[in-house]
């Protein structure tokens, strides 16, 4: 069926911790099945959190040693994949029937990544998509995805798939997006600017596909515990903007500022061919004469054992 429903789920990390957080994940499972959701869209970095404001006890050239113990928190704070939290999310893709995009911070041997998971009510665990670029100081934290990741998935609401944050601005890497048939893009973020909203209305424009795009909430830091230099005490240090696009930018849902909720529309993915009628970013819109992009889709593990 070409029309369904999709969703973004717009909630924050909280402080207590990945199970606390996973736990007010599944209490939107009623929500999901009364808004008839077949695809749920949640922010980057919901489970394991984006710590926003910490230093990591980092000065150019050297590292505190409160720094290293802040980064063990947060790691022990990552999940395994697969593990405990993507078994509970597999069932409640599963109990609901919607396909899942969930950002989570994942744990391999001794590096984290930012990375986006994606469920499917009878598989459970169906791929993944690691963070290529780690923006600023990100880097200090998160591991670069490789191009294995790179991927696009068949749901039952279309071919999804998942750029994260930054991401978005790469313009190879939309292409390479646009290349793979992508009908529904998937923006997890913990960007609240106005010229994020610009940017995913661009996106859905210039690949004529549906985004949807879910950004975590955050309360103030003085409300978390938190004390972040220079930030205003009654700031919230995520204010949430989550956004469904229709392929022509129009919005179709939001953006949902301020609260946590379930943003939903209807979609229906035969209006791409007719978005794309007059432009076609990788097709009759192309210059392959001119133009080129490779991508490598290989893994890229460092070390190679033959």
């Amino acid at each position: 069926m070409p029309k369904s429903i999709v969703a973004a789920l717009q909630i924050g990390s909280l402080p207590e911790g990945k199970g606390a957080t996973l736990e007010q994940i599944l209490s939107y499972e009623g929500a999901i099945i009364d808004a008839g959701a077949q695809l749920v869209v949640m922010p980057e970095a919901l489970l394991g959190g984006y710590p926003k404001g910490e230093g990591f006890g980092t000065q150019l050239g050297y590292r505190l040693p409160e720094g290293r113990e802040a980064f063990a928190r947060y790691f022990a704070n990552a999940i395994d994949v697969p593990g405990a939290e993507t078994e509970a999310l597999a069932g409640l893709s599963a109990r609901t029937g919607a396909n899942l995009v969930v950002g989570v911070i994942e744990r391999s041997a001794s590096t984290l990544y930012c990375t986006a998971l994606y469920f499917d009510p009878q598989s459970g665990l169906q791929g993944k998509h690691r963070k290529l670029m780690p923006t600023g100081t990100e880097r200090l934290i998160w591991g670069q995805g490789d191009g294995s990741t790179l991927s696009v998935q068949d749901t039952q609401v279309g071919r999804v798939g998942a750029v994260i944050c930054w991401e978005n601005m790469m313009p190879l890497l939309r292409t390479a997006m646009y290349a793979q048939g992508i009908e529904v893009w998937c923006a997890p973020t913990v960007d609240e600017r106005e010229m994020w909203q610009a940017s995913m209305r661009h996106i859905a424009h210039e690949g004529r596909c549906f985004v949807v795009s879910a950004c975590q909430v955050q309360a103030s830091p003085r409300d978390l515990g938190l004390e972040i230099a220079h930030w205003p005490a009654e700031r919230p240090l995520i204010a949430g903007g989550s956004v469904i696009i229709g392929p022509m930018g129009e919005v179709l849902a939001g953006p949902l500022v301020g609260h946590a909720g379930l943003l939903s529309a209807e979609i229906d993915t035969d209006d791409l061919v007719r978005a794309r009628y007059d432009y076609d970013v990788v097709g009759h819109y192309a210059r392959p004469d001119v133009f080129e992009l490779s991508v490598d889709l290989q893994p890229r593990p460092g070390v190679r054992f033959t």
